[in-house]
This record gives structure tokens, sequence and C-alpha cells, in this order.
């Protein structure tokens, strides 16, 4: 009996074969659960694949300090909805910001124009055969972003305040769209370096470049000037990358920004982006351009035909 359990005994598990055996294939387990959960945590884990100059790279939400708190909602009345975080919550708890009444009232945040507007043009396009990135400037907290990124398109989004980048971050995990959209921490311009902007405490949605500019539309005692990183689009956007809509709100800076887009926009038709810009003269003035001088430049490259919106004009190659 001895022999034969001798025979039939297994082999041990610290024989030198097993043991390395058993190592690999817990490092193996190890290395890919690391990297599972990198990547599955991060939501904006790699650049677009259309960005080929690493003149500068994508803010790192994965890294970033954590917004908070965080009072976020579904938008109404969307074709395609999505959840946005709020960056200014109003005079609490005196005066709310609009939007936290509504959740107090069991309602959805009111649906943002520039959402709907996205969205209706990226449909429109598509049924007329055209693809491409959508190029969100002044993306603010990302109620454009999320609008074209929850449809399946890709998003570039430049937004230089810190605040609601990190508001941007918190809607790339609400609406799971981190593989979609590339931030940029920086101010698009028409020169590559370093601007002078204005953030207005209470309303970050107002700041601006110009500090007049900035105060036009909300009165604020309490303005922060800071040193912001600006670049042009052309800088960014590779010359073979298909754009099919660029945005641009950036209170009165839209002048510079179309500059520093001029071999974007001098694709031939078919190719060259359909443009919304807000095109508010009172703020352009506070930025030392103005309507014409847009206009002008946007016919210099071929845009012959621009359509007022409100406030937005809609430009297109025909």
């Amino acid at each position: 009996m001895a022999n034969a359990w001798k025979r039939h005994r297994p082999a041990s598990l610290l024989a030198p074969k097993p043991l390395v055996l058993l190592l690999s294939s817990s490092l193996l387990l190890l290395l890919f659960f690391l990297l599972s959960s990198r990547s599955s945590s991060n939501p904006n884990p790699s650049p677009n694949t259309l960005i080929l100059h690493p003149i500068i790279k994508p803010f790192d939400c994965y890294n970033s300090p954590q917004s908070h708190p965080v009072i976020a909602n579904l938008v109404e009345g969307l074709k395609h909805p999505f959840l946005y975080s709020l960056s200014d919550l109003g005079s609490l708890p005196e005066k709310p910001h609009k939007n936290i009444v509504r959740i107090l009232k069991g309602k959805r945040f009111r649906r943002p124009d520039i959402s709907a507007t996205v969205q209706e043009v990226i449909e429109k396009m598509r049924g007329e055969g055209r693809s491409g990135i959508f190029v969100d400037v002044g993306a603010n907290v990302g109620m454009a972003s999320f609008a074209a990124a929850v449809m399946g398109v890709r998003v570039l989004a430049f937004e230089p305040v810190f605040e609601n980048l990190q508001r941007i971050c918190d809607g790339l995990h609400f609406n799971r769209v981190g593989d979609l959209v590339t931030v940029f921490e920086a101010a698009a311009s028409d020169r590559l370096g370093n601007i002078t902007f204005h953030k207005l405490v209470g309303r970050l949605d107002n700041s601006a470049v110009s500090a007049t500019g900035a105060k036009l539309a909300f009165k604020s005692n309490e303005e922060i000037a800071l040193q912001v990183r600006s670049i042009p689009l052309d800088e960014v956007i590779p010359e073979s990358g298909p754009v099919l809509l660029l945005k641009i709100d950036v209170q009165g800076w839209e002048y510079h920004v179309l500059k520093g887009a001029s071999k974007l926009l001098s694709r031939k038709k078919g190719e060259a982006p359909y443009i919304i810009y807000e095109e508010d003269e009172r703020l352009l003035q506070a930025s030392n351009s103005s309507a014409k001088e847009i206009r002008d430049f946007l016919q210099s490259v071929g845009y012959h035909e621009c359509t007022q919106h409100g406030t937005d004009a809609h430009c297109i190659k025909k």
C-alpha cells in the first residue's frame, strides 16, 4: 500500500515547474486586472486618434481633483438625452440656480438651445452622407459636447476654466463617453502661447478674454484674471481629420478662433465644417473685432452663406 500511494500521489505544488506556472499565471492575471480597472475608471483614457500633433496634451480627468458638490441631471426635450453637472449653483440657500429648483420640483434640467441645435445639425448632415468630428470651442460644462457624443460623434472640446473642466469630467463619467470626447485645457485663438483670461465668480459661463466682455452679460464685482494657454485649432486638428461641425462660443473672441482655423476653414465644399458661432456685436467690440470683420474673413475662405439664429450665426459652404 505504501508503494502504491507513492506511485499515485500528485506532484507537490512547491515543485519548481508548477510553481513557475502558478506565479506566471498570477502575474498575468494581476496585470490584466490593473490595466482593465485603469481603463474603465479613466473617463478620458487616451488621446483621440485624430490628434497627430503632440503640441498639447489632453486634460487628464483621471488625475484631476474631483469636483464637489456634484449636482447633475438629465436634460429635457432632446431626442438623444444626456446628463450634465452644474458649475454655478446660484446663491445658496436663498437663491439657488434655476435647475436646482427644477430638481426639487421633480423636473429635468431645462434643455440648452445649443444642445438641440447641435443634434439637429448633426442629424441633417448625416442625412447628407457627411461624417466627422465635432469641435467644441468654449465647451463650458459640456452641454454641446455631450449632445454630440451621445450620438456617437467624436468630440474635441476646448475649455480654459478649470472648474468647468471638472464638470466636463463629471459628464464623461455620467454619459459613459470618455472614449469619444477629448478635452483640452486651453483657449482656442490665433496664436500659440498664453493669454490673460478673466474669470467671473458666480457666472463661470461668462468668463472671457476681454474683462469688459466678461461683464457685459452678467454684473459681477468678483473677477479673477489668470493666464491660460492659447492654441490655434490648425495646430491641433490634422489636415486629414474630417471635421463635421465647429461650434464657437467664447464671449467675443470668435474672430481670433476662426483666424486660428484658417487651414481647416479653407477646405473645399463637402469637407469644410458647418460653423456655429456666437455673433454678439457688443461682445465682439469688447474684444476689438466686429461681426463685419468675421463675415469678411469667412467669405475670404469660401463661406458665402451665413444665416442668423438669435445671437448665433450658422455658416456653410455651398
